[in-house]
This record gives C-alpha cells, sequence and structure tokens, in this order.
C-alpha cells in the first residue's frame, strides 16, 4: 500500500511575471504621487497674485520748515483667484507702519480711469492749509479737487481727484482714509495707497535718485526700483 499522499500539480505565478506586476504598480503609484503633487503646486502658484503699478515716491521740504515729508503712492490689484490683504509696504527696506497708510478700495471711485491715471501729488500741509482744516498734521497730504460725498477733511483722511480740481462724475475723487491694518481685496479688486515715508529714510538729497518700493500680500510681491522726485 503507497503510504504517500499524491500530491496535485498547482499553477503559480512565475517569479519574473510577479516582479514585473510589482515593478508596473510602483511605476504607476508613483506617477500618479507626482502628477497629485504637481497638480497642487500649479494651483498654490496660481490661486495667489498681487499687481502694483505707477509706484510714486516723492520729497519734499516744506518751506518755512526743516523737516523733509516724503510721500508715495502706488495702484494694487489682485491678480490672483483668492482673497487676500495686502499687509507689507517697505521703501528702503524700511516698512511704513498702517498709521501711515491712506487708501481707497472703494469700486466705484477707483475706476479704471483712475487706476491707470498717473498719481498726484498735491503738496503737504501748510500753515494755512492746518488752520483751515483743524486736526491736520503738519506733514499730511493735502486735499485736492472736489470731495466725495461723505469725506471730510481730517487727520485720518483726504481726497484727491487724479484728473482735476472740479467736481467730475467720470472721474471721481478718491477718498483716501487711514488704514488701521492690511487692505482686504477680493479677486480682481483693486485700490490706490498714498503714504507717509517715517523721517530719516529718505531726504531731499535722494532726489532723482533711485529707491526700492516693495509691496507684499503675504510671500506674494516683489521690490521694484523708483526714481525718487523732488516736489516744492
Amino acid at each position: 500500500m503507497n503510504m504517500f499522499l499524491r500530491t496535485k500539480n498547482r499553477k503559480a505565478i512565475s517569479a519574473v511575471l510577479t516582479t514585473l506586476i510589482i515593478l508596473v504598480a510602483s511605476v504607476v503609484l508613483g506617477t500618479g504621487v507626482v502628477l497629485y503633487g504637481t497638480s497642487l503646486f500649479q494651483t498654490g502658484a496660481q490661486s495667489s497674485g498681487v499687481a502694483v503699478q505707477g509706484v510714486h515716491v516723492w520729497t519734499n521740504a516744506t518751506s518755512g520748515m526743516t523737516t523733509t515729508y516724503v510721500w508715495g503712492a502706488a495702484e494694487i490689484r489682485n491678480s490672483g483667484d483668492k482673497i487676500l490683504s495686502v499687509d507689507q509696504i517697505n521703501v528702503r527696506g524700511n516698512q511704513i507702519p498702517f498709521a501711515n497708510w491712506f487708501y481707497d478700495s472703494n469700486s466705484a471711485r477707483v475706476t479704471a480711469a483712475n487706476f491707470q491715471a498717473q498719481l498726484n501729488y498735491t503738496g503737504t500741509a501748510t500753515s494755512a492749509y492746518r488752520t483751515t482744516n483743524s486736526g491736520v498734521l503738519s506733514g499730511m497730504m493735502q486735499a485736492y479737487g472736489a470731495a466725495p460725498t461723505g469725506c471730510a477733511i481730517s487727520a485720518t483722511q483726504f481726497y484727491v481727484n487724479e484728473f482735476g480740481s472740479g467736481a467730475n462724475p467720470t472721474n471721481p475723487s478718491l477718498c483716501l482714509a487711514q488704514a488701521s491694518g492690511p487692505i482686504s481685496l477680493k479677486p480682481g479688486d483693486k485700490a490706490i495707497v498714498y503714504f507717509q515715508v517715517p523721517t530719516g529714510i529718505l531726504s531731499t538729497v535722494d532726489a532723482g535718485s533711485q529707491s526700492s518700493v516693495a509691496i507684499y500680500a503675504g510671500s506674494v510681491g516683489a521690490p521694484q526700483s523708483v526714481t525718487v522726485e523732488s516736489k516744492s
């Protein structure tokens, strides 16, 4: 009597075929991870953007005063597809405090024409101007043009018409109010900001020279070189 059980022949996947399947699976999985990572990178890269144009820096030693007042201005647009906050303005590497920012982001006033305008320097507040407009501090930018509704001159607000001194419904005056923090902009929104550069960063001797101005919204933004203009 045969004491050994007869074994059946069983088919098995060959070692070569097993290796090939593992290799193909690894390539497919790796490709998927790469494509997913690339997609995330592209989405992140395309989701934020800030466009800055029309940047000016003006220096002015007001008649009868020893202090040099320096102002700048810029047009800012959210060119990305998510809300961003403009949180830094730097001049020569020095951060401008929010209290020195005066901006308008109202779409009824920041029209296409105003946004493309050559921004005006209206002069720093004279003694007569400060007498007429109680509370206005030395070095404040003077108002110019017709006042928009509800935009009174004060220590924290002034208005500027970029096109003329009269009322102009097509190109309304901007109402530039003091910032208390970052400027929030939805995708496609625009803002025009005037900013006072703290004393000691620039002076009259810098007129005609190049200065760096950088405007950032988080990690988005870049410095640009601007010629310092002398104004009387």
